[in-house]
C-alpha cells in the first residue's frame, strides 16, 4: 500500500465515523424537544410559572419535582 491509499482510507473512515456519531446523537441523546408525555408525571407539583415556547408560540405551564429538581412543561 502506498501513502495515498492510507490517507484516503483514513478520510473515508473519519467520514463514516462522523455520520455514525451524528445518527446516534440524533436518535438517543437529544430528547429535549421530543415531548411524548401529555400527563404530568407523578411527583411533580404545579407552579405559577408559565413560559412561551419560542418555536411554536404556545403557552406552557411549568411543573417542578422537588426531589430531583427536574422541570416538566405541559402545554395549556
Amino acid at each position: 500500500m502506498n501513502i495515498i491509499n492510507i490517507l484516503i482510507g483514513w478520510q473515508v473512515l473519519s467520514i463514516f465515523f462522523l455520520i455514525f456519531l451524528g445518527i446516534i446523537s440524533w436518535l438517543y441523546f437529544d430528547k429535549r424537544y421530543k415531548k411524548s408525555e401529555t400527563k404530568v408525571p407523578s411527583g411533580y407539583i404545579w407552579t405559577d410559572e408559565i413560559s412561551i415556547d419560542p418555536t411554536s408560540g404556545k403557552r406552557e405551564r411549568v411543573y417542578y419535582n422537588p426531589e430531583t429538581g427536574d422541570r416538566f412543561y405541559k402545554e395549556e
